[in-house]
């Protein structure tokens, strides 16, 4: 089905099933512990030995001997895996440095050998027995340092003009120019890297934790060398990724090379350490913004750059994507640089571009703000616009920012919001109130999906979509019952493996739209195949309460298939309507903290988010993921710091003891508000992203509000008490 046209009224307008607040159907499986990750798949790979993976000690350079003899003499060591023994490999499209290294090292924790052994430990101790030497070689660790060599990414956009950005800027007559960091920051999610590999002849079945499954499978042949068709990757259940899991890693390849060594099934968990250096992780970016407005407010320029780090042939983070969009302007300028850095891999991070572009864009709308002497949010409403500013003629098909920011300063109480830094008190608290804006654009993506019917009216739906703990199984076990007119108990739902059809996969937000269209296609078809078994017309029959109508006559849906299941796939691709419209969600962030006024503590009293995302699948999970993206804010803007060991070239705190992120006792109260909204242009579901919404906006609406506590602007992320101790204002 190709969808080329703004969707009508189709079966999910009815909202009998989708659009409902619903409990997750997996939750049971997850909440007892009988739903099986990847590391856990022991029925599936029964006997598997386990791996454990080495990892360089240098940041760069290369290995000039590895002696492995003593390891293999170890107790239980069923084989050792490097570069020299692995033989030829590849390099996947979507790794930019190699999974296994040597002799040249890229970066800190490289792997460089796998051990393989009868017993975690055993393979474990073998592991400090391998003797490698090098010859190390001065790397680039310092982003600020590496600025000035920084230059223009190949691929992609990394500039925009429009207008004459310098002239309007210099002729404005009230400007802002300001720099800002966001520091490196890692994913952190709970589950970590973790495959079981087996091998029957020359094919090879991966259980992992991989968001994209397609994608994986794609890399992993290309990297061992063998056809796509000879891998099978089976991912039900991931315990979040945040898009550190979109791409195989390299304990998926050790494990695969590890069964081959060892002639059996073989399990490789990265630890934490290596999670935080041998894996992704969000680049630090420096930034700076110049705005030029009028006296009453209109912006008439404004510019925004970005320098970010990165490994050779690496890809820049997009911080200026949102500045493309987000306010008028005629005058406008947004360029990106990429320096190139010796440290683990910068990739993709919950939002990213966004994340940390609005860290720094609405922070910087806020000083402008108080330099006009205008309401924070009266600014962000003057230059609000229905079309893509750097192309007019391209209307956005839903923008609803004003309403976000109006509706979110009712429900928070805005107006009791001091607007003299440093004056509202309570106790030893400094009590300051902050919002910022929210953007994320909607993306759609081709997703397949397989649909059967059987002779006692359940519906299977089979798709290699994946659930990283968004919902996936109950948004899509929604729409084949919304579909199908049965019940969300008549519906089974089977994720996460290669062969099923393909689908969008889960990230960029795309995947609960995309996903569930695949489905919505698939369920036509079906619906088309069913009603020709029963004799109705498919576009006149009703599907309802379990029975197939048409004017008077009912039948139930199973006795279409009484003589045999009913299977349909199809998949959903998309025209050119993404083109004629820009789709993005939107929304606002409001905060208020304490600040202490003697120890500079941060404490987060409330927090609200309003999002205009187009339907919402299912508001209850829906919420879930914006607190959880809103706790993720708090990180980011509080805690989060990858700390660089610039000489050495690694993250320090690569641990969940050093690098901090929120626990349940940093996170107040909570509030989501989703705006009554379809978008006809996205897709038949009318819906849109918003797990990443979530994230885009909260760390600068925390940053706006400790400066509205207390006075002190900090511009260099995370919010540290360092960074506020000196200018604290005196509490009575």
């Amino acid at each position: 089905m190709k969808f080329t046209t703004p969707a009508t009224t189709n079966p999910i307008d009815q909202l009998k099933v989708v659009g409902r607040p619903t409990d997750r159907i997996d939750g049971p499986l997850k909440t007892t512990g009988t739903a099986p990750y990847a590391y856990e798949q022991n029925k599936a790979a029964p006997h598997a030995a386990y791996g454990y993976v080495v990892g360089a000690a240098i940041a760069r350079g290369r290995i000039v001997s590895l002696d492995t003899s003593a390891a293999r003499r170890a107790p239980g060591v069923l084989a050792v895996v490097t570069a020299d023994s692995a033989g030829k490999l590849g390099k996947g499209k979507m790794n930019t440095a190699n999974l296994l290294g040597g002799p040249e090292i890229e970066h800190y924790h490289q792997a460089i050998a796998l051990v393989v052994a009868e017993t975690f430990e055993q393979a474990r101790s073998a592991a400090q027995l391998l003797d490698v030497k090098y010859v190390e070689q001065q790397g680039v660790f310092d982003l600020a340092k590496a600025k000035n060599t920084a230059t223009k990414p190949k691929d992609g956009k990394p500039d925009s003009k429009t207008g004459n950005f310098a002239s309007a800027y210099a002729a404005a007559p009230v400007r802002l120019d300001a720099s800002y960091t966001t520091p490196d920051q890692s994913h952190a999610m709970l589950e970590p890297h973790a495959s079981i590999a087996a091998w029957e002849g020359d094919t090879l079945t991966l259980w992992t934790a991989n968001q994209m499954v397609d994608w994986g499978r794609g890399d992993l042949a290309r990297t061992l060398g063998i056809a796509k068709e000879q891998v099978r990757i089976v991912s039900p259940y991931i315990g979040g990724g945040f898009g550190g899991k979109l791409f195989v890693r390299a304990e998926a390849l050790l494990a695969a090379l590890g069964a081959r060594a060892a002639q059996r099934p073989v399990k490789v968990a990265l630890t934490r350490p290596l999670m935080f250096n041998n894996t992704t992780h969000r680049p630090a970016t420096i930034q700076r913004l110049r705005i030029g407005a009028t006296r009453d407010g209109k912006i008439t320029a404004i510019g925004h750059e970005s320098w970010s780090g990165d490994l050779k042939g690496g890809q820049p983070e997009t911080a200026v994507m949102q500045t493309r969009l987000l306010y008028a302007g005629v005058n406008r300028m947004t360029a990106m640089r990429l320096a190139v850095l010796d440290l683990p891999e910068g990739n993709a991070m919950r939002a990213p571009g966004e994340a940390p572009g609005l860290m720094a864009l609405e922070i910087a709308m806020d000083e402008l703000a108080e330099k006009l002497n205008l309401d924070p949010i009266v600014l962000r409403i003057l230059n609000d616009t229905k079309v893509d500013p750097e192309k007019p003629g391209r209307p956005f098909s839903q923008r609803r920012l004003i309403d976000c920011l109006r509706t979110g300063a009712v429900e928070f109480g805005w107006k009791e919001r001091q607007a003299q830094p440093g004056t509202r008190r309570d106790g030893r608290w400094l009590v300051g109130m902050g919002v910022a804006a929210a953007l994320r654009n909607n993306l759609v993506m081709q997703s397949a999906a397989r649909v059967r019917l059987d002779g006692n009216g359940i519906v299977t739906v089979e798709t290699d979509m994946t659930d990283i703990g968004t919902g996936s199984y109950t948004i899509i076990a929604q729409t084949a019952a919304e579909m199908l007119g049965v019940t969300l108990k008549r519906v089974v739902v089977r994720l996460g493996d290669s062969d099923f059809p393909v689908s969008a996969g889960s990230g960029g937000q795309w995947g609960g739209n995309s996903s569930t269209a695949g489905v919505y296609a698939a369920c036509v078809r079906l619906r088309q195949a069913v009603a020709g078994k029963l004799g109705f017309d498919a576009q006149e029959a009703r599907f309802s309460d379990g029975q197939v109508s048409q004017g008077e006559r009912s039948v139930p849906l199973a006795q279409a298939a009484a003589n045999g299941d009913i299977v349909a796939e199809d998949h959903m691709e998309y025209g050119e309507l993404d083109k004629k419209f820009q789709q993005s969600t939107f929304g606002a962030h409001f905060v208020e903290v304490g600040v202490d006024g003697d120890t500079g503590e941060v404490r987060v009293r409330r927090m609200l988010a309003v999002c205009a995302a187009g339907r919402i699948l299912n508001p209850k999970a829906a919420r879930s993921q914006v607190i959880g993206a809103m706790t993720m804010g708090v990180g980011a803007a509080l805690m989060e710091e990858l700390v660089v060991d610039k000489r050495a070239g690694f993250f320090v705190n690569h641990d969940l003891a050093g690098y901090e992120v929120p626990v349940h006792a940093d996170i107040p109260h909570q509030h989501v508000i989703f705006l009554d909204e379809t978008d006809p242009m996205s897709s038949p579901m009318k819906a849109k992203g918003v797990g990443e919404l979530g994230i885009c906006g909260v760390a600068a609406a925390i940053a706006n509000a400790v400066y509205n506590a207390t006075g002190i602007r900090v511009r260099d992320y995370p919010l540290t008490l360092d960074k506020l101790l000196r200018g604290l204002p005196t509490v009575a």
